[in-house]
């Protein structure tokens, strides 16, 4: 049996890896998040699976249909992964992305609607609804994108353990968003939060636990 020492250490392991990076950059700034108990997975696992899953933000923000979009309420019951990036990044929103619709596509039919995928911009002065709409469509068209004013976006992110900065400008004046660039999974039976996925998560790795967390089961 583990002892709550063992468990707590797993916790800041895991809160460690809930750090803000900035996308294209490098020596980002890093910010811990909230720190949760996790459960053990074998290194060769790319899910880390919490005990204590996070509770569905209450987040209410617009999709690129311009519509109200009830995060909570729309996926209610529902397989959902969300992710929280910017269209404007180079490198891990669109690789991350990427590989969650390649995944998908190995799904059967039935299995690729019940699972939502939303992603959330962390960079609503520039991502509009018709350009995250434009920028979503390339990846996979069922893709669902939000935006709206920061401070909801921002707080939304912080319950579930992800951080984000509102965008600031480099050296060369380039916009950069500073986001946590992990997936967190919500399952159909409970609604928690209960699996993270990092940046550097392959599109095998999904594909071989998208068909557990669509049943709500642990990867």
């Amino acid at each position: 049996m583990r002892n709550r020492k063992a468990v707590t250490a797993l916790a800041f392991a895991a809160a460690a890896a809930l750090a803000l990076s900035a996308c294209g950059t490098s020596g980002g700034k890093t910010e811990s998040s909230s720190i949760a108990d996790v459960e053990a997975s074998p290194k060769t696992q790319a899910a880390t699976v919490l005990d204590q899953p996070f509770t569905k933000p209450d987040l209410v923000l617009t999709d690129t249909n311009g519509k109200e979009y009830d995060f909570r309420e729309v996926t209610k019951g529902k397989p959902t992964l969300i992710y929280f990036g910017y269209t404007h990044c180079p490198d891990v929103c669109p690789l991350t992305m990427s590989n969650i619709s390649i995944a998908k596509r190995d799904l059967p039919k039935a299995d690729q609607d019940k699972l939502q995928v939303v992603f959330v911009t962390t960079d609503p002065e520039r991502d509009t609804p018709a350009s995250l709409g434009k920028w979503l469509k390339a990846q996979d068209p069922t893709f669902t994108g939000l935006t709206g004013d920061f401070p909801t976006i921002q707080a939304g992110a912080r319950k579930i353990g992800i951080g984000i900065e509102p965008a600031t400008k480099d050296k060369n004046g380039k916009p950069v968003s500073m986001h946590g660039a992990q997936v967190v999974a919500f399952s159909p039976k409970t609604d928690g939060g209960y699996v993270l996925y990092g940046e550097d998560t392959t599109a095998e790795e999904y594909a071989k636990d998208l068909p557990k967390l669509i049943k709500g089961e642990k990867p």
